[in-house]
């Protein structure tokens, strides 16, 4: 019976080199999958309408069956980064576990209004008669004698006021809308200021 030839040692070490390459580059792709895993996860618990909410108030009204507080009297209310100071503050919790309030009056009969944007050093805040977040688009409704800052570090970059501005946080998108023509009256105008922003770094970094 004829004997078959032994493979050359040159090309056992290439093969034996192929195999522990693929095995280098699975386990590498493994790894970046592992680590993307966990910073998605680490960034969704940094969202502020996944936080608890605390309040102070001179005093609150819970009713369980409609899933709603009352809150009445120097309201100080704060859910991760997210400040509300108001007279009256109703905060719902909704059927998909996020919370929604409504803050009316305060200084000069407008509540208050701040939070953080995410990953710069950014805030919006704002004042009006009425503001209504909502936690399930996340998204910030200013009502009656709106204004709307972003302030960059301690500093006003941009401010816009109406009779209404509508803030989607998850886009970071503004919307302003004037009063509406009454009678003789003619809609009102909206107006803003919009600094410059700083010079991106050569790539966009």
């Amino acid at each position: 019976m004829p004997m078959m030839p032994l493979p050359h040692p040159v090309s056992l070490l290439r093969r034996a080199l192929v195999s522990c390459a693929r095995r280098a580059h699975l386990l590498t792709r493994v790894a970046l999958l592992a680590c993307v895993g966990l910073g998605a996860a680490a960034h969704a618990e940094k969202a502020d309408r996944n936080q608890p909410l605390n309040f102070a108030a001179d005093a609150a009204r819970v009713e369980d069956n409609q899933r709603l507080n009352i809150l009445t009297g120097n309201v100080e209310i704060t859910k991760g980064t997210m400040q509300v100071r108001s007279d009256r503050v109703e905060v719902r919790q909704n059927p998909d576990g996020t919370q929604s309030a409504v803050a009316t009056g305060g200084p000069g009969g407008r509540a208050y209004f701040r939070q953080k944007r995410e990953g710069v050093d950014e805030f919006i805040e704002g004042e009006a008669e009425k503001i209504t977040y909502d936690g399930r688009s996340d998204t910030v409704q200013f009502n009656g004698r709106a204004i709307m800052r972003r302030l960059r570090g301690g500093t006003v970059a941009d401010q816009v006021t109406g009779q209404a501005v509508v803030y989607d946080n998850k886009t970071s998108v503004f919307q302003v809308l004037g009063a509406p023509a009454t009678g003789d009256a003619p809609k009102g105008r909206v107006r803003g200021v919009i600094s410059p922003r700083p010079a991106e770094a050569e790539g966009g970094r």
